[in-house]
């Protein structure tokens, strides 16, 4: 009984918290009209109508297909951030080297560096490589630990495993690179979830780099797909499709989080209590 009040206020503040995404999910099925006139989630009639239309978009083109093109981009992208940041992560916390605190110090200073100081010469370089409209643009960066917070996180993981791993490790014949991958990867693991979940989502929500690097419709990704279903002067378009095709959109993202979501939680607490 005495813990009656304190679920009341979680679940008082869980549902504040949710009222947006059923918000969002209960406006896909209103008209225009209803949408400004009540912000009652709960429509008037559920008609999955709007759903087929917005999976269809405005372009030749489903939303099956811009999702197979977000995933072009997601999957190497992921494969390359994590193993570029282990690899660095990992001689930053294990070994010495000449200036080793430089090169940190300029790796987490670009952590604060704004994003949009990059947009152009990145776009003069790939124009010059001629890999524009390519994915290259937005998937090779990653091979080269370009996530200096993702660094940061993995090396605070290493640090809190004991050297004694690696020490007994050696001694059964293990190299640098099994040492790692056999006996070091394994503990953090929680950390490598964290910034798989980081990085998806930061890519499914990315929407300058592709409107820069990619000038083909076929080649959209999801996020610019959603823009080709306002029009130009962004005012006469039906609001509850363009809902629903959010609410399609978030799926991925909802549904990684909800799988990752205890690995991902402990990942980010232990980063936090390490560091």
């Amino acid at each position: 009984m005495k813990k009656i009040p304190l679920y009341l206020l979680l679940i008082s503040c869980g549902t504040v918290m949710l009222y947006p995404m059923l918000w969002l999910i209960g406006a896909s099925f209103k008209s225009n009209d209803e949408i400004f006139s009540s912000i009652w989630f709960i429509p008037d009639s559920l008609d999955f109508q709007v759903y087929k239309n917005a999976w269809k978009t405005a372009t030749p083109y489903t939303m099956g297909h811009y999702f197979i093109n977000t995933f072009l981009i997601i999957l190497p992208k992921t494969i390359f951030a994590v193993l570029s940041s282990v690899v660095v992560a990992y001689g930053f916390a294990r070994f010495d080297f000449p200036l080793k605190k430089l090169f940190l110090a300029l790796l987490l200073g670009g952590m604060f560096m704004p994003a949009i100081v990059t947009v152009m010469p990145m776009f003069l370089l790939w124009s010059k490589l001629g890999l524009l409209d390519t994915y290259i643009p937005l998937t090779l960066p990653s091979l080269f630990a370009a996530e200096g917070m993702f660094v940061f996180i993995l090396i605070q993981f290493f640090r809190d495993v004991p050297k004694e791993f690696d020490e007994a490790a050696r001694i059964d014949g293990c190299g640098t690179l099994r040492v790692l991958f056999s006996i070091l990867v394994p503990c953090i693991r929680p950390a490598i979830i964290s910034i798989m979940v980081f990085n998806f989502l930061w890519t499914m929500n990315d929407f300058l780099n592709p409107l820069i690097m990619i000038q083909s419709v076929e080649k959209y990704p999801l996020s610019l797909a959603l823009r080709l279903s306002v029009d130009s002067t962004g005012q006469n378009y039906e609001q509850n499709k363009i809902i629903a095709l959010s609410v399609i959109g978030l799926i991925p993202s909802v549904a990684v989080f909800a799988v990752a979501q205890k690995k991902f939680v402990s990942g980010i607490t232990a980063g936090g209590l390490t560091g």
